[in-house]
């Protein structure tokens, strides 16, 4: 069983920054993923192993950054210019197989980090 711990999460002010880090190790691809109360999970941003393919919900394109650090195990997500509704919690989500088609998908990744919470105020 995979374990993927996150850290980072916090309260900003809308407008501010936060980074999350997700600690994994050699996974093909990894996702960062948002849940706000009474709405769905929803993919914001993925990344593949060797850091060639990134994607990005239009929601953060521009403002969110995913990247990876292989030496330390980390996937990050930068995240500058926040809204209200950036407020959720953000999970990491690992994919063990190769070969993905839809990198926002949640179905498309097989382990789960237990989630931090982002709280964006005005």
């Amino acid at each position: 069983q995979a374990q993927l711990v996150e850290s980072g999460g916090g309260s900003v002010q809308a407008g501010g920054s936060l980074k999350l880090s997700c600690v994994a190790s050699g996974y093909p691809w990894m996702g960062w993923f948002r849940q706000a109360p009474g709405k769905e999970r929803e993919g914001v941003a993925a990344i593949s192993l060797d850091g060639g393919s990134t994607v990005y919900a239009d929601a953060v394109k521009g403002r969110f950054t995913i990247s990876q650090d292989n030496a330390k195990n980390t996937v990050s997500l930068q995240m500058n210019s926040l809204k209200l509704e950036d407020t959720a919690m953000y999970y990491c989500a690992a994919r063990s197989r190769f070969g993905m088609l839809w990198p926002l998908r949640a179905s498309e990744y097989n382990y789960w980090g237990q989630g931090t919470q982002v709280t964006v105020s005005s």
